[in-house]
């Protein structure tokens, strides 16, 4: 038997066993084992593999963990935001600023008036950053359109990126915000019959989200734009009690979400339902960070059981951090979240909440290959040198990139 490749004497951070979530996780540690690779698949993980390969890698006894992937970013976008950035140094608050015409409709102008190219061209640019940062599978939401001719032309490029071996997942956010000149009810309406079904048609996304939050759209609204999502295939997400608690955990609960995103209010009857049914908490350590917000109920996720994931939020508004293991080390800093928890969290349980864990999040056989090398032997040491890139070798579907 000849592999393609074979990674040798790595320390395998598998996550096997499926979703983690409490205080206690196990990350499936294997010292000095090697992992067999053929036809873009981990074929065999074991010690000591004696078979022959075209390629063969030495881990020397460095980390060895799957692909991260950043399951939140809002990738696809046109300009900045740095005038908003010195605004808040002054103190103005995101909903000041969002009265000011700033916010999420700047971005929204501007994404507009850029070509399908030029969105295509920065996106493909900030992919190939991330994955240089050891991400290999991104979510991206549209919501820069608020209408359909542009929701549908960031969703487009995010297929043109997908065509191109890039592992991308796309989810449909109309419901972003509330476009000028528009009534929410009479936008909402527009979003179920017209943007929807466009869009879930053509297959442009995997996944329905909502911004639930004051002044934007509330518990009934998402739910009702959430319900209609499920009906046209398209799995609930939301952003949930990120400025106040809006009510977001609670209606994830209601329709059975996939994940809750952000979190930082949460009410207590929210994380019951969201624990009572199985819906994912997609924590956004950077975005707390750049906005000196406050930070979730990280121990009351772990008495409920609630698996964790973290995303970076990557936008121009709110998170411009473009490193996932940056956001990690501020996840540890910031949330005092457990490398144990940080490490599942980029890894198997992101891969649960983009609903691709048959294929990614862990070193088993039979998934992608999608496989890190860093360069440290400690994976505490990927959040303790804060800001440093630890990658030395990335692998995106058995291919060396």
């Amino acid at each position: 038997m000849e592999f393609d490749i074979i990674i040798k004497n790595g320390t395998l951070i598998t996550l096997e066993g499926g979703i983690k979530s409490g205080k206690d996780i196990n990350l499936g540690i294997k010292e000095n084992w090697d992992i067999g690779i053929r036809n873009g698949k981990i074929e065999v993980v074991a010690p000591g593999i004696k078979d022959s390969a075209r390629k063969i890698i030495s881990a020397n006894g460095k980390i060895v963990t799957p692909g991260f992937i950043d399951p939140h970013t809002h990738l696809i976008f046109a300009g900045n935001r740095v005038d908003e950035f010195g605004m808040r140094l002054k103190g103005a608050s995101y909903m000041e600023i969002r009265e000011k015409g700033g916010g999420i409709k700047k971005t929204v102008q501007n994404t507009k008036n850029a070509s399908s190219e030029e969105l295509y061209q920065s996106a493909k640019q900030r992919i190939e950053t991330m994955l240089k940062w050891g991400v290999t599978t991104v979510e991206i939401k549209s919501g820069y359109g608020l209408e359909l001719g542009t929701e549908m032309k960031m969703l487009n490029v995010v297929k043109k990126l997908k065509e191109e071996g890039y592992n991308v997942i796309p989810t449909f956010l109309g419901a972003h915000d509330i476009p000028e000149g528009w009534k929410k009810d009479t936008y909402i309406e527009h979003i179920l019959s017209v943007m929807m079904p466009e869009i879930a048609g053509k297959k442009l996304a995997a996944f329905c989200d909502v911004f639930c939050e004051k002044d934007v759209f509330n518990p009934n609204d998402a739910m009702r734009i959430l319900q209609r999502g499920k009906a046209y295939g398209l799995i609930p997400k939301i952003h949930a009690d990120e400025i106040t608690s809006s009510g977001g955990a609670e209606v994830s609960g209601e329709v059975q979400a996939i994940s809750a995103e952000h979190l930082i209010y949460p009410s207590d009857n929210g994380l019951k339902m969201m624990a009572e049914n199985g819906v994912i908490a997609v924590l956004l350590p950077g975005t707390s960070f750049f906005l000196n917000e406050s930070i979730p109920p990280i121990e009351k996720f772990r008495n409920h059981n609630i698996p964790i994931a973290i995303g970076s939020d990557f936008n121009p508004g709110s998170s411009p951090i473009i490193s996932l293991p940056l956001i990690m080390g501020i996840a540890a800093i910031k949330y005092k979240l457990y490398p144990e928890e940080i490490i599942a969290g980029v890894t198997i349980n992101a891969a649960y909440a983009l609903n691709i864990q048959d294929k990614k999040g862990s070193i088993e056989t039979g998934k992608d290959a999608d496989l890190l090398i860093l360069k440290y032997k400690d994976y505490r040491e990927i959040l303790y040198w804060l800001g440093e890139n630890p990658v030395e070798k990335e692998m995106l579907g058995g291919r060396i990139k």
